[in-house]
């Protein structure tokens, strides 16, 4: 697009295949979701069951995280500004980051109850638990199924799924505490199963903080070698060598690159551009790159003047 003769970055449309499946998931798994929170936390009240009302909390988690998500992938398909040059996709970020910071909480408080119900643990109807909670699981499962084939499209849509894994895996957890107190009476078993999904919960948001936080940070992708990127290029025919090359994640599956290149010889600029873009976009799969084409006897003068 362009705004007064400037272009912009539009980098995918509000409209995009994958954008629309992603709203109808994250749409599918919010409505479970919300309605199973309120049938567990009642649930959870009335079975006397830390476990269970852990679990609805996670539930609530997962609904904010959900509607968080919802919002972000709306939002950030807002087309650039003068202001906003990139667009809104960082928004996605952001979201990712506060569900990961949401988790750790949610398990922290998990962590603070459980202590208080290990060392005395208070009388639970464990039959209603088990139904309750075998359902959830099954709940989960359709709403991890309909994220399912969305999760690695962004960092947004993972945080997301991560949720409903997440809770999963604590229903799974909660089964096995009522069956535990149904056949054999081990009250433990509620609290010290909300430990253990809180230990799930705490993993799964540090990771989720962590790649959040390697993006907003500009750092270089994971699976990107700076060394291999210079190497590569260098080795094209006319480039002395690079420097001042940086890499960066914009949002997920979108990254840009920038450098300097230091020619030598008298080959064609155009071409030698040309094919340092072709590199970038075939090898590394980076569409969005800057290169700085410079003389080598520029570049000496100034490292001379430098010192």
């Amino acid at each position: 697009m362009t705004w007064k003769g400037v272009k912009l970055v539009n980098l995918e449309s509000s409209a995009h295949p994958s954008r629309i499946a992603e709203r109808s998931a994250l749409k599918t798994a919010l409505i479970l979701t919300v309605v199973f929170m309120i049938v567990e936390f009642i649930g959870g009240m009335v079975a006397n069951s830390l476990v269970l009302m852990a679990d609805a909390g996670h539930m609530l988690t997962d609904a904010a995280a959900l509607g968080l998500s919802l919002f972000a992938l709306w939002f950030s398909s807002r087309p650039a500004t003068p202001a906003k040059t990139y667009g809104f996709f960082r928004v996605e970020i952001l979201a990712a980051l506060v569900n990961g910071a949401g988790l750790i909480v949610l398990s922290l408080l998990i962590f603070y109850e459980a202590c208080h119900r290990i060392v005395n643990p208070p009388p639970v109807n464990s039959r209603l638990l088990l139904w309750i909670a075998i359902v959830g699981l099954l709940v989960n499962i359709l709403s991890a199924y309909a994220l399912h084939q969305c999760h690695h499209s962004s960092i947004n849509m993972k945080g997301a799924f991560l949720h409903v894994v997440g809770d999963a895996a604590s229903s799974i957890g909660t089964i096995a505490a009522g069956l535990l107190m149904w056949w054999k009476g081990w009250l433990w078993a509620d609290p010290l199963t909300s430990v253990l999904v809180g230990v799930l919960i705490l993993y799964s948001a540090w990771r989720l903080v962590k790649d959040s936080a390697d993006i907003l940070l500009e750092g270089t992708p994971a699976h990107i070698n700076l060394v291999e990127v210079t190497d590569t290029l260098c080795r094209v025919d006319g480039v002395e060598s690079v420097h001042d090359l940086h890499i960066w994640t914009l949002t997920s599956g979108i990254h840009a690159m920038s450098c300097h290149a230091v020619l030598c010889g008298e080959k064609d600029r155009h071409k030698i551009l040309e094919e340092l873009s072709t590199i970038m976009r075939g090898h590394f799969g980076i569409d969005h790159t800057t290169i700085q084409l410079e003389e080598v006897s520029l570049r000496h003068q100034e490292m001379r003047s430098c010192h």
